[in-house]
């Protein structure tokens, strides 16, 4: 089947991927736009894990402040380069991550941190594990590694605080 270009601009802006990738894709999956956009995912996912072991000494430092000044948080992001760390994509994703640390008030950033013993479920203490508070069908952890997809770089958050007055 022929992909269109108005398939592969729809593409690149549910995806964020490169136009020969979003072509590539499509004519993968015979220009279902659903299935290509998985594809494209599992891609993604598979140049995140090569990028595992490079060196994160770039990024940002974003601080979220509840609307009454009781709660805040603030979230270390980080990625190779500073052309990355000025991206909107990048600087969304460090809003969205503070916004989930105040509003969610994990305990630890990865599954290996949480103690051995405590049965405390992932869901409820882990940052990475977490349901995104505005799009509960997506984990911090999935859209920090679509953050490292569109951009080509590794992101990691660095670490995390919330503070919240009487707490």
């Amino acid at each position: 089947m022929a992909v269109t270009n108005d398939q592969i601009k729809q593409l690149r802006e549910l995806t964020g991927a490169g136009v020969m990738d979003c072509k590539r894709a499509l004519e993968e999956a015979d220009g279902d736009i659903a299935r290509a956009q998985k594809i494209i995912q599992a891609a993604g996912i598979a140049r995140a894990a090569k990028r595992a072991e490079r060196d994160t000494a770039a990024g940002t430092v974003v601080s979220y402040i509840h609307h009454n000044s009781t709660l805040g948080a603030l979230v270390e992001l980080n990625c190779e380069t500073d052309f990355v760390a000025r991206t909107d994509d990048f600087k969304q994703l460090a809003k969205d991550v503070a916004l989930q640390v105040a509003s969610m008030n994990p305990k630890f950033l990865s599954k290996d941190q949480i103690p051995v013993g405590d049965d405390s479920d992932p869901k409820d203490v882990v940052l990475l594990e977490q349901p995104f508070v505005r799009e509960p069908s997506k984990t911090i952890g999935q859209m920090v590694t679509d953050t490292s997809a569109k951009t080509g770089e590794k992101v990691v958050i660095g670490r995390f605080a919330r503070f919240a007055i009487g707490q």
